[in-house]
Formats: structure tokens, sequence, C-alpha cells
């Protein structure tokens, strides 16, 4: 069984063969969900479900870059953009999750001590599809 490094990962934005990696990636995170429906009816001695939509949602932590126009600039609250992650990089035969996603929150935040960071928060809209560089 593989394992990967993190810092082999990468996050790029816009449509695959024309996207751009955001820049001073720290960290990132994507979850998939599926609601169900329960379908239990009388009779039946134990509750019983079907599987219903799916959706994504996740977030970006990143060292902010104001020089990132195509990167972390195309990242602005309520745009809709199409966001790649690549967990193990994107290297022939490396996999990759992308779908649409709408950025719901941008935060910012800075110490004396530290260096300026931002959150950036995506709700995705669509299926997250996941393919194979």
């Amino acid at each position: 069984m593989a394992t990967f490094k993190g810092s082999e990962g990468t996050v790029k934005v816009g449509t695959i063969g024309s996207n751009v990696a955001v820049a001073e990636i720290r960290s990132y995170s994507i979850e998939e969900s599926a609601d169900t429906l329960e379908d239990t009816s009388m009779g039946d001695s134990a509750r019983t479900y079907k599987s219903s939509l799916t959706s994504f949602s996740g977030s970006l932590d990143v060292f902010w870059d104001a020089g990132d126009t195509t990167g972390q600039g195309a990242l602005t609250i309520g745009t809709e953009v199409v966001l790649t992650f690549y967990p193990e990089g994107a290297d022939t035969d490396d996999y990759y999750y992308t779908g649409s996603a709408i950025i719901t929150g941008v935060s910012r935040s800075a110490s004396f001590d530290g260096l300026v960071e931002a959150s950036i928060s995506v709700q995705g809209t669509g299926a997250l599809t996941e393919d194979q560089v």
C-alpha cells in the first residue's frame, strides 16, 4: 500500500489543461457526503435507507499572496470556479479530484510574530469526480 507526503499535493483553479496552481498552500481538505432517505415501512423490524444526493465541500489554508492573481486571486467570495485537488502531486498516473465550487468564505489573519494567512471555504456545486493524470 502506497502512502504519500502532504507536501506532494497541490490545488489548481480552472479547467483541466488550462488550470493554474494556487500559490502558498499550507493545507486543504475536501469532504464528500451523501444524503439518505428513509424507506422504512410498517411491519419492518429495523429502519432502512436509500442513498440520495451527494455533495462536497472543502477549504484551503494558504499564506496570503497578493501577487498570485490567477490562483488565490481567483478565489473571491461568490465566485464559481473549477477546483482540482491533487493529493499525491500532478505527475503521470497520479489521482486527482475535480469539481465546480462556489467560494463561500475567505478569512485572513495575521499576528506580530507570524505570516499573513488566509482560509478559503468552498461549497461544491455538482459532482466531485476522480481521475488520473
